[in-house]
């Protein structure tokens, strides 16, 4: 199926804004123009149509969840097609946070737009975070061997790895066609130094998932220190951690669209909005 006929088959009907309503690929098309170039919406070329028109559906399809439940279509045919090989790859990466997306309110407040009413409570950093090279965003992802990408979150930028992967991990969610409950269970972890910690160990063992996760340095001497009482250390495949390179490469995808490359949203779900537009467009 072609790309523009796969994107017409998930989007649903644009909102009633009181005038006829337009082309959805146009305003598609629009949107993912200002995400692709980092764009301010004002500079929206018009062929897309009034930039009034296209920040309005990006901030609706955001409040309701279109977004995430496109993404979500897209991923449950990508497994109904054999698509996802469920070995999982977590890392994140570093976002720069432009100054025009600096300055949003810290309290949480209540968004109403048009009949769809959603309250939701802001973030108080908004993730965004200050390190040595300024304002910064960090984009946490979990990534199958075939670049699917199953779940994301966003924290500022000085935030660690080791602290979300749990609530990563919960996000990765995908139903099936048919009937039954959505998988949720990878058949293997991937992961880096960062992740190497007793608590992340125990809870991928809980929920009988193996991993290959290398050992922190200060971890090994701390073991070797100890003697016996130290313990086996874990098992580790370095085969098999060579494949977590994809994850690598997939983040470098997610990139090319300069509108998540530098941050240019003030609020975290208008950012996380703008990630998950990119991971549509390019599964199409």
């Amino acid at each position: 199926m072609a790309p523009r006929a796969r994107l017409t088959a998930v989007l649903p009907p644009l909102p009633v804004m009181g005038r006829k309503p337009r082309d959805r690929r146009q305003v598609f098309d629009g949107i993912w123009w200002r995400a692709r170039t980092g764009s301010p919406w004002r500079d929206v070329p018009k062929r897309y149509g009034p930039w009034e028109t296209l920040y309005s559906v990006f901030r609706r399809w955001q409040i309701d969840g279109t977004w995430a439940r496109v993404l979500e279509k897209l991923q449950v045919k990508a497994d109904a097609a054999g698509h996802i090989e469920w070995e999982v790859s977590v890392d994140s990466t570093i976002c720069r946070v432009h100054q025009h997306a600096a300055g949003a309110r810290k309290k949480g407040t209540t968004i109403r737009a048009g009949r769809v009413r959603t309250a939701w409570r802001a973030s108080r950093d908004h993730a965004v975070g200050r390190s040595r090279g300024g304002l910064t965003t960090k984009i946490h992802l979990a990534v199958d061997s075939s670049f699917q990408v199953l779940a994301t979150a966003v924290t500022a930028g000085q935030r660690g790895d080791a602290p979300l992967f749990t609530e990563l991990m919960n996000r990765i969610r995908v139903p099936r066609p048919g009937s039954g409950r959505p998988r949720t269970r990878p058949a293997h972890v991937l992961a880096d130094r960062a992740y190497s910690s007793r608590e992340i160990r125990e809870y991928l063992r809980r929920r009988n998932i193996p991993h290959t996760i290398p050992e922190k340095r200060d971890q090994v001497r701390h073991r070797l220190r100890r003697g016996s009482s130290g313990g086996r250390p874990p098992a580790f495949d370095r085969e098999k951690y060579k494949a977590r390179h994809k994850i690598e490469n997939r983040i470098g995808l997610l990139k090319q669209a300069r509108g998540v490359a530098t941050r240019y949203d003030k609020l975290a779900v208008r950012y996380e909005a703008t990630i998950q537009l990119a991971l549509i467009r390019q599964a199409l």
